[in-house]
């Protein structure tokens, strides 16, 4: 990485705060700065906003400075990110797919509407399905051994079309837990007992707060043996091994939704939130790249040019795409790329 990308994401990351709090900002990441249409070679902090906002309607502390600390910003409008939204419209990658089932279709928990099967990783010798934690764990909500379907069900997928069961998914943090600390629930019980006598109907909860960042959605899943899952990705290939990417990277996927597509990594470093049908995540080193998905995609591993994984999809919005890192993916899983 050079200096000047070096630099950038320094100052990204010690102004991240008083910049990310600020009225319509939904993200901040770094990638090259936009003049006049044009993509120029020059690093900057990039703020991502919702909808660009005429300077005139702006609040003074809702305003980006031109630069911080000498490194130049950027402000672009890529809407809020939405994650498991699916465009009933939409054509795709969505059906029964036997004897074998490659990566790129549609599959799902049997309670989601569907979703993207990513591609498959091993964990010594036993072989997974990898997608996100929303496509195969119902947002926290699944539990080990619940049925795995495919297509998805929002596809025409029933029970009858399961192939795999629910293995393991890392939690996603929104911030906020029940309390289990011992004082805590004892004031709880203690203030909900007082209001009962009371009269009043209203009661409070203890919650813990947590860190409330995540660095990755996602979830694996594990073939049932009467299944043939194989590694090449529909319209793709097998994937050639796994490695990071960076600013500029032409990129690849195929989708439940939008078949194949391309795109390029336009931002790393990414602080965002995302939208899980009302409740909002924030996570964090993520990378960024133009629009190439749509709802039901999610779960989709992201390929370079060369046919490496460099990352998983699992969020966007309608001029962007959010993208977990695929060394972070298999470090915290603990997994490696099926090749």
């Amino acid at each position: 990485m050079n200096f000047e990308l070096d630099r950038a994401i320094s100052t990204k990351r010690q102004n991240l705060n008083h910049l990310i709090t600020r009225n319509n900002v939904v993200g901040v990441g770094v990638g090259y700065k936009e003049t006049e249409g044009i993509l120029t070679n020059e690093v900057a902090v990039i703020v991502n906003v919702a909808q660009k906002i005429p300077k005139a309607q702006l609040t003074e502390s809702d305003m980006v400075p031109r630069d911080l600390d000498g490194v130049r910003t950027d402000v672009v409008e890529t809407g809020r990110f939405l994650a498991g939204q699916i465009n009933s419209q939409a054509q795709s990658v969505k059906d029964r797919w036997r004897p074998t089932i490659p990566p790129g279709v549609s599959i799902g928990h049997a309670n989601i509407t569907a979703g993207t099967f990513g591609c498959l990783v091993r964990r010594g010798s036993e072989i997974f399905i990898l997608s996100n934690n929303h496509v195969l764990a119902n947002v926290n909500q699944g539990r080990p051994g619940d049925a795995i379907i495919q297509p998805g069900r929002y596809d025409g997928g029933t029970p009858a079309d399961q192939v795999a069961t629910l293995a393991e998914y890392i939690p996603l943090d929104f911030g906020g837990t029940g309390a289990d600390c011992s004082i805590a629930s004892g004031v709880e019980k203690t203030l909900n007992m007082l209001a009962q006598v009371l009269g009043s109907q209203h009661r409070v909860m203890a919650y813990q707060t947590s860190p409330g960042e995540n660095l990755v959605d996602v979830a694996l899943a594990r073939p049932l043996g009467s299944f043939q899952f194989i590694p090449d990705i529909y319209k793709i290939g097998r994937p050639r091994g796994a490695r990071e990417s960076t600013l500029g990277t032409n990129i690849q996927k195929t989708g439940r939704t939008t078949d194949y597509t391309k795109g390029r990594i336009v931002q790393i470093d990414v602080t965002t939130s995302v939208d899980y049908n009302g409740r909002s995540a924030t996570f964090t080193d993520q990378l960024l790249a133009t629009a190439m998905s749509a709802g039901g995609d999610s779960g989709s591993a992201i390929l370079d040019e060369e046919g490496y994984v460099v990352g998983l999809l699992y969020a966007g919005s309608a001029s962007a795409t959010l993208i977990n890192p695929i060394q972070t993916v298999l470090s915290l899983l603990n997994v490696e790329l099926v090749v």
